[in-house]
């Protein structure tokens, strides 16, 4: 436990059964904040912005809507992930908040995944950097102690998909133009052990073997057959419907819910934390490979004549 803490991770309790979830500490300062409440009961709302996040808590619910509004396609940078997974463990502080609602303020995407620019052209230091600011996005939401919900309100390929998978339930918006999926093999990379696990635990082994070996992309009504999202909406409804959703959730006694969530995750948390550093590592000497350098270049290069 005294090697788990020094790696930066909070323990959360709830009775008998555990969260770990991963401390937003990999050297990026935040002036985001977010006023909290003392109180469930309390009516009050809280509103708070920075450059890539919006919060949103309204206090009578114990809602918050967390709004990504990086532009032009809320591509998951390091500043992105450090505000996101700040923003999302001041709410986890918050006792006025019992949930959040992940979406976007874009119109037509809820992420266009990880920052191919983090990933291309640095120093080993910085892909470090980069890729624990990942891993950390993902130990908070997939052990967030509160309900997740993914309104997804436009295309969630790769890093934005992975993020979606990590929430408790996923909404989407019924537009045969969105995709959502775990494209990294079409970029010439491979999608990490986590990554992977969390995609066989919410569509099983076989569709998560062909999903990661062709990088495929689905539409709203494919994700849902193979369950990757759990309901298709008219676009106009998503937000409303995670509310809806997220309001059922909350039937639930917390504690009873949490313990629920904490047996069936932390197995997978646990894997990530004992293998964390290895795991960068492998990125790491991965991503500064010539050839996958080479590729990044190329795909980097054929999107600025995609806008020329």
């Amino acid at each position: 436990m005294a090697a788990v803490l020094r790696r930066g991770f909070r323990l959360v309790s709830f009775g008998s059964s555990q969260l770990l979830c991963g401390g937003c500490k990999h050297g990026r300062t935040s002036s985001l904040s977010i006023c909290s409440t003392s109180s469930r009961n309390s009516s009050s709302s809280s509103s708070s912005s920075s450059s890539h996040v919006k919060v949103d808590l309204d206090g009578s619910t114990g809602i918050a809507v967390v709004k990504f509004q990086s532009s032009p396609v809320n591509s998951m940078s390091l500043d992105f992930l450090t505000e996101l997974c700040i923003s999302l463990e001041k709410l986890e502080l918050d006792r006025s908040c019992r949930g959040v609602i992940l979406t976007s303020a874009l119109p037509k995407i809820f992420s266009a995944g990880l920052d191919i620019t983090e990933m291309y052209g640095k120093n080993p230091e910085h892909y470090a950097e980069f890729w624990k600011s990942v891993q950390e996005i993902w130990l908070k939401v997939y052990g967030y102690s509160k309900i997740a919900i993914a309104a997804i309100n436009g295309s969630s390929p790769a890093g934005g998909c992975l993020v979606s998978m990590a929430c408790d339930y996923r909404i989407m918006a019924d537009d045969p133009r969105y995709r959502i999926g775990l494209n990294e093999a079409q970029l010439g990379i491979v999608a990490p052990f986590w990554f992977k696990d969390t995609m066989v635990n919410t569509v099983g082994f076989r569709t998560t073997e062909l999903s990661l070996q062709f990088g495929l992309m689905y539409s709203p009504s494919d994700a849902l057959k193979i369950g990757l999202v759990d309901q298709v909406v008219p676009e106009e409804n998503v937000l409303s419907t995670a509310t809806e959703t997220i309001t059922k959730w909350l039937a639930i006694p917390d504690h009873a819910r949490e313990i629920s969530k904490s047996m069936m995750r932390k197995p997978m948390v646990d894997r990530l934390l004992a293998s964390r550093e290895s795991d960068i590592k492998n990125f790491v000497n991965f991503i500064t490979k010539d050839s996958i350098q080479k590729s990044l270049g190329f795909y980097m290069n054929s999107l600025k004549q995609r806008k020329a």
